[in-house]
């Protein structure tokens, strides 16, 4: 092995080490923006399957009432935050998810277990998820905006076009 090719390996080293690094550093943001935290996970450590099994759903009923309608009479229990929170915990703090295998669908049913998880940890999200919608609102304003944008420019040119007189000038000869 010759030292050319040496570098050319080392380089190819340090470009996968590097790819790596940016994707573990994307994911990390990603779960920070879906609260995904160290707290969090304490948290979710702490809880027990009598956590879960003991909790009165009977107080939480408003959380029926807030449940989106879908097609049919399917709801949707869960928002697309909290859908995008619930596959990144789980992939996360394993004990959650072993909790969750083994209370559902024995013991709760899938809904009522993330009602219940989002009443347990609704302190430590709630922040998150406010943000995640406000950032929501914003991208729609912005996209409101940019339409409007283009509409105007739209009814500029339109009337511009409308300004150029429309029977021209005879032109004369001299002959």
């Amino acid at each position: 092995m010759n030292v050319y090719s040496w570098f050319r390996l080392s380089k190819k080293g340090s470009l996968s080490q590097s790819a790596t690094t940016t994707a573990t550093s994307n994911q990390n943001d990603e779960e920070q923006l879906y609260g995904i935290t160290e707290e969090l996970i304490d948290l979710i450590k702490s809880f027990t399957l009598e956590t879960f099994k003991n909790f009165n759903l009977q107080d939480e009923q408003g959380a029926d009432d807030g449940a989106e309608s879908t097609s049919g009479n399917i709801q949707k229990d869960l928002s697309d935050w909290q859908e995008k929170h619930a596959v990144l915990v789980l992939s996360r703090a394993k004990e959650l998810s072993q909790l969750r295998f083994r209370l559902c669908p024995r013991y709760l049913k899938e809904g009522q277990f993330w009602r219940i998880y989002f009443i347990l940890v609704k302190n430590y999200v709630a922040k998150y998820e406010l943000h995640a919608i406000r950032m929501e609102k914003l991208k729609q304003i912005a996209a409101e905006n940019k339409k409007k944008d283009s509409n105007t420019n739209g009814y500029e040119v339109e009337m511009l076009e409308s300004r150029k007189p429309t029977h021209p000038e005879p032109t004369t000869s001299l002959e």
